[in-house]
């Protein structure tokens, strides 16, 4: 029996650890952190939605000041590892296709593509910088979602995703998932993933491709990197672990807000893009409750099922208070298990961890075969 983490192929990537970052959007995964994850083995990825906020024309030129902070922000990366680079973008964002094209060009070696089905095909995968075709990964929740995205790319494109990941409902931040079913046994991270390797098979078989499903959505410990891969998984996504980091591009005090809170202040929240989501409470989020928030204006319209008419708040300015440390105008978004987190160490260090924590895991199942 293997007791060492097997590496994750996508394509002609290979991770030496079958671990993705997940992609943090409005300057919390820049190229600082998936850097140092690349560098360690696994699969760095800069998080694109918002990610102009502190470039100085971001106010009156939102959408022209995020393509050019996403360029630099991968050509930093590039700088700093030559390890594998991947980006989120959102579907739903109003710049979607300008961010896809930039990050093509500029070389990314995948595509993360959630919140939202990923039908559409960009006219080129193959980078301009690398003459490498870029993977495209989305990111589902059911295997329904899964299903309809792979049959379409199949019948329009006759090409399909490179990978997949699965997202359950104890993940931080806007969620795959109505209200009623994140408590809902029925739409676990357990159940759905062998449903969603499942509706993934018959593609593979027609493009005599491998699809590797990743696991995402509360995985905290080595030990749950472990079950999830004796799922079926071929490797996992982990997001609110690498937020305590001292490479985290984060401010300290979104950090400091993931070391303090308790289980009970980790709630779900209504957000004002129509989704259900993770985050932190603060007073910042009590006063939107309480109704003492009113409808805005909308400043940059950068996603598009947000009704800022009917929004006590600009989810975007809030993102970006809190990325910069202004938790009085704005809030932190964190998967379930944040309030385990109670200190700040390197990314060096907390691979470390999991590594081991999965090795000893896989040990104990060994010994328990044995007797």
């Amino acid at each position: 029996m293997k007791l060492k983490i097997p590496e994750l192929q996508i394509g002609d990537l290979k991770a030496r650890i079958p671990i993705i970052q997940g992609g943090m959007s409005v300057g919390i995964s820049l190229s600082g952190l998936a850097s140092a994850v690349a560098n360690e083995g696994g699969i760095g990825v800069i998080g694109a939605a918002g990610i102009g906020m502190l470039e100085p024309d971001f106010a009156v030129n939102f959408h022209k000041a995020n393509e050019r902070a996403l360029r630099k922000e991968i050509r930093k990366a590039r700088e700093k590892t030559n390890g594998i680079i991947g980006v989120n973008i959102m579907v739903a964002l109003t710049d979607f296709d300008a961010l896809v094209s930039v990050a093509i060009e500029e070389g990314a070696d995948l595509l993360f593509l959630g919140a939202g089905l990923p039908l559409k095909k960009p006219e080129t995968l193959v980078s301009k910088t690398t003459g490498k075709v870029v993977k495209i990964v989305p990111i589902v929740s059911s295997a329904k979602a899964a299903t309809i995205i792979f049959k379409y790319w199949a019948t329009h494109y006759h090409y399909i995703p490179d990978a997949a990941v699965v997202e359950g409902p104890l993940a931080g931040g806007h969620l795959g998932f109505k209200k009623e079913q994140i408590a809902n046994p029925d739409y676990t991270l357990e159940k759905i993933l062998p449903e969603v390797i499942s509706a993934i098979k018959p593609f593979e078989e027609q493009f005599n491709k491998k699809i590797p499903v990743i696991a995402a959505g509360g995985i905290y410990t080595g030990r749950d990197i472990y079950k999830f891969m004796q799922l079926g998984a071929s490797g996992v996504q982990m997001a609110t672990r690498f937020v305590a980091t001292f490479e985290c591009d984060a401010s300290e005090e979104f950090k400091q807000a993931y070391l303090k809170c308790k289980k009970d202040d980790i709630i779900i929240i209504d957000s004002p893009v129509g989704m259900p989501a993770r985050a932190i409470r603060n007073k910042f989020l009590d006063d939107v409750s309480k109704g003492l928030r009113k409808p805005i204006n909308c400043p940059w319209k950068c996603l598009k099922p947000c009704d800022y008419r009917k929004s006590p708040y600009c989810i975007a300015r809030a993102l970006t208070n809190a990325k910069k440390g202004n938790l009085k105008e704005g809030f932190v978004f964190a998967g379930a298990n944040a309030w385990r987190v109670n200190k700040i160490i390197s990314v060096k260090e907390l691979i470390s961890d999991l590594l081991r924590e999965y090795e000893e895991a896989a040990l104990q199942k060994y010994n328990n075969l044995k007797e």
